[in-house]
Parts: C-alpha cells; structure tokens; sequence
C-alpha cells in the first residue's frame, strides 16, 4: 500500500490519490484492450492503494469499466470497500442549447454506465467559448448537484479567463484539469495563481509527455512519426516540437537522468514529483495501459523521493530553456480551442 502522504483531502469528502489512474487509454487510439485482463489490472491498482480513476464519457468504455470494475471489487470485498475508491468522469457536449433535460440526460447516461447513484466528480469541458452555453449546462449541472446526481463539480481544459466567469457566476469548482509538466508550464503564468486564491485545486496531465520523458528516448535519435504508434505519443511529440525541438528535449532528458539516477528511480518518476510539487496540484494523472503495460511500483516511488533544492533548480532550468509556450499557443486549453 502507499503512505499517507499518498493521498489528499481535494474536498473534506473526496479523498483522492495524488497519483489519479488515467483511463484515456482505453479510449481505442492506444491499442487494443482486453476488458478481462483490464478489470484484473484495475483492481491490481486498486489493492496498490492508487484508488482514484480519471476517465471521461468519450473514453471508449472506460464508463462501463468503472461499473464492471466495481461490481468486482463489492463480490470480492464486500459493499464498503467502495467507499476507498473514487471515479472522475467527465462531460464533453456539443456546443449548443444546453437545457435541463439535455444535461440531466448526459448526467443519467455517466450514472448509469458507472453504476452510481451519484458521481464522485464531474469534469466539464466545453469547446467554443464564442457559445456562452457553457454557463447554462454549469447552472444546470449545480442543480443535479444539490439533488444529490453530482458530488462535485470540475472542468477540464478550461482556460484563466472563463474560469474566473465561472467562479463569479457564483458556481463552485473544485479543480480543473489541466495540461502540466516540464514541457508545458503554462499553468503557472495566470492559472495557479488564480486557483490558489479560490481554493481549486489543479489535476494535471501529459505530466510525463505521453511517456516520451522515459530513459527509453535518452540518447536515442528523433522518433519517426510510424513509430509514434500511440495518440499520447504523437500528441505530446507534437508538444515538444513546439516548445524546442528533439535536440533541446535530449538536454531535459540528460539533466533528469542523473536526478533519477540518485533517488534509483525513472525519469518519469521524477517528472511526476516536480509536478506533484508545484502549488495548486492536487494530483497528477498517469496514463493506465490496462492489461497491456502498468507502471504501479515506479509510480509509487514517486511518494518515497524528495528532490533537492539543486536537483529542482537544475530541472527548472532545463525545463524553462524552451519556448514560452503560452506566448506561443495561450492559456490552459487553448489548443482546442484555435
């Protein structure tokens, strides 16, 4: 099982993971996954003591995972051991009129798939902000919060500025999840600080780039784009291309592999501590490849390590070498938006 330090109080009912197991790998773009093998893996994650599940209503069947998966875990454990385990989901609608039957009925497809009676959290996500919209769904969704459909309301990719008119709109949120890590660092120029001062709290992605900040790609020459077979792996490659190039990440590797090297932990590991270090983070995700690959023991070295205040200074240094990437593509979330 992991410490205590493993875990953290994101509202006085949730008690999340600091390291949330990230479902958007069973979404169909990481290869194929065998749901038998998958559900053995989750409840392996569960016993591991990483207890907290990101996932979203496009995910494939990542939903009905969630269900399968706890149906299991009460015939084997019994009933209460499903007051440790918690699912965030999430809410990805078309923009357009956005009425109480047309949010109840997305909410009442989540439940059910799941097979809760109330979601843990629900993330939102809205793609064009052009279509104010949004803020009937969130009024809509605070509704079926206080009837008990919803614990806690959350958005995913929403940038500073329309979290602020969120938040003034009077409509608690309780993170936002957002895109974090040594390549992209654009939480920090407005978001965090915004954060900080309304108590919400940040769950981060892409922490590990997909898994391109591995000791796999030391020293090896730029990945040809067939060998890219992954959409995390071609999304955060494109990532790197923006902020500086193939050559430039070869020097972020180099600088966190003698850190890794001390602590006798991966590169990613690493990674995920910085992150997990930053103010605001309430917790990192970490891509979950069920029944294919896990990473359950390097992810847990993450809560037996604390980097240096040299180890920090040298890893921010490399990580700030490359391009302002907030100059370049905006504020959180803004790439999906352009």
């Amino acid at each position: 099982m992991l410490p205590d330090i493993a875990y953290t109080q994101l509202t006085p009912d949730l008690r999340i993971c600091r390291v949330l197991n990230g479902l958007w790998q069973v979404s169909g773009a990481h290869g194929t996954i065998d749901p038998r093998r998958a559900l053995s893996d989750m409840l392996a994650y569960h016993d591991a003591g990483f207890t907290t599940w990101d996932l979203a209503d496009h995910y494939g069947p990542a939903e009905d995972f969630i269900g399968q998966f706890r149906q299991q875990l009460t015939a084997r454990d019994g009933a209460a051991a499903l007051d440790s385990s918690l699912a965030f989901t999430k809410w990805v609608p078309r923009p357009g009129r956005m009425t109480r039957p047309v949010v109840e009925a997305a909410v009442d497809v989540s439940r059910q798939r799941m097979g809760v009676a109330t979601l843990d959290l629900l993330q939102f996500h809205w793609w064009d902000y052009r279509d104010s919209a949004y803020l009937d769904a969130l009024r809509h969704l605070a509704d079926l919060q206080a009837e008990g459909k919803i614990r806690h309301l959350a958005l995913t990719n929403f940038d500073t500025e329309h979290l602020a008119t969120i938040v003034q709109n009077g409509i608690r949120i309780v993170s936002n999840q957002v895109q974090y890590s040594l390549i992209d660092r654009r939480p920090e120029v407005e978001m965090r600080a915004f954060c900080q001062q309304h108590h919400i709290h940040l769950l981060t992605y892409g922490t590990v780039a997909g898994g391109l900040l591995a000791e796999r790609y030391l020293g090896q020459p730029e990945p040809s784009s067939a060998s890219l077979n992954t959409a995390s792996l071609r999304k955060y490659k494109n990532m790197i291309d923006a902020w500086g190039g193939w050559a430039l990440f070869q020097e972020l590797l180099r600088t966190l592999s003698p850190v890794a090297a001390a602590h006798q932990v991966s590169l990613a590991t690493v990674a995920l501590r910085f992150i997990l270090d930053q103010p605001a983070v309430g917790g990192v995700i970490a891509g979950t490849r069920l029944g294919v690959a896990e990473h359950r023991a390097a992810n847990a070295r993450v809560f037996a390590i604390d980097l240096t205040a040299d180890e920090r200074q040298a890893i921010d240094a490399a990580s700030r070498s490359g391009r302002d990437l907030f100059a370049l593509i905006g504020d959180c979330g803004d790439e999906y938006r352009r």
